[in-house]
């Protein structure tokens, strides 16, 4: 570790297997539904976690500390040149520090650097101003509000939920292959042939189907996942969903539904019977993403997220 500016803070350069605790830890302490503090913990272990993810400069996140506690940490997900930024309550002075750091230490390639402040992180995109950096872009960040509303909307006839804790790897493998990448990257192959997958572990078959690396993420909770099927049994749409309870927040992410199903209601459903499953449970709000379909269902932009190059 090395010395901050500020009394009693040290650094620490993230390290992938024995530190994604501590991102949780601090994710979660410091969340709020508004994202003032950074964004929810699901955000960056959902990325760190699956293949599309350039994992090459993780050694460069960094932690803030004060003592054992964390209480800021500079991280990119996806490209490597936008960064994200969490920072605990009381901790402001660490801003223009953090910015700083975000600038030298993570590569630019050929695209600016590019910073990614949510609405609420005020010190956060002040110190960012005083740098020159200037807003590019902005867009809400959805979510529907349990406490308000229900998400309510009925599986199409034809259609039935499948039991994540008996589903097939192999075909939730297809699914999301058909409904990410399909018309992109081709059509899904092997999944039919068992010899071929004989004996492997589910992580396996995502591993072989997908051709990359999928680590399982600590936090996930997989039980959770919705699954629909369609008459003939081929699982046509996949909604994961990442419950926490200390943040009473239902964190979905991924979801899709394959192509030749889209428009049918599928999506509404499932996030539907996530809503059955967890409101009991104590959700207060759950997640969406940018497509104006979560606005058309009953989602609404509870702030903003912003991006910032110099000027």
């Amino acid at each position: 570790m090395s010395p901050s500016t500020m009394k009693n803070i040290t650094t620490k350069q993230f390290q992938i297997l024995t530190d994604i605790d501590l991102v949780w830890r601090l994710m979660t302490e410091v969340y709020n539904h508004e994202e003032s503090n950074g964004p929810a913990a699901p955000f960056f272990e959902y990325a760190v976690t699956s293949p599309w993810m350039d994992k090459d400069y993780l050694r460069l996140d960094r932690f803030w500390m004060d003592g054992e506690m964390p209480v800021g940490f500079v991280f990119y997900e996806q490209p490597v040149t936008a960064i994200h930024f969490v920072l605990r309550p009381g901790y402001e002075e660490l801003a223009n520090e953090m910015i700083e750091y975000a600038e030298t230490a993570f590569p630019k390639f050929e695209e600016p650097l590019e910073l990614v402040l949510i609405s609420g992180q005020k010190a956060l995109i002040e110190a960012a101003k005083q740098k020159g950096y200037v807003l590019t872009e902005e867009e809400p960040d959805r979510i529907f509000d349990l406490r308000e509303g229900r998400l309510d909307f009925p599986l199409p006839e034809g259609y039935h939920f499948v039991e994540p804790e008996t589903s097939d790897p192999l075909k939730v493998a297809r699914c999301l292959w058909d409904g990410f990448n399909k018309w992109e990257l081709g059509e899904f192959k092997d999944w039919d042939r068992p010899e071929k997958n004989e004996g492997r572990s589910p992580h396996e078959l995502y591993q072989n189907v997908l051709g990359a690396t999928i680590s399982p993420a600590p936090h996930a909770t997989y039980q959770y996942t919705t699954i629909i099927a369609d008459e003939e049994e081929n699982y046509v749409c996949f909604s994961g969903m990442w419950w926490v309870p200390e943040n009473h927040l239902a964190y979905m992410e991924p979801l899709c539904t394959v192509p030749e199903h889209q428009h049918k209601g599928l999506a509404a459903a499932a996030l539907s019977h996530h809503d059955a499953v967890l409101r009991p449970l104590g959700a207060e709000v759950m997640t969406g993403g940018g497509n104006t379909f979560y606005e058309k269902i009953g989602y609404r932009g509870v702030h903003m997220i912003g991006y910032y190059r110099k000027a």
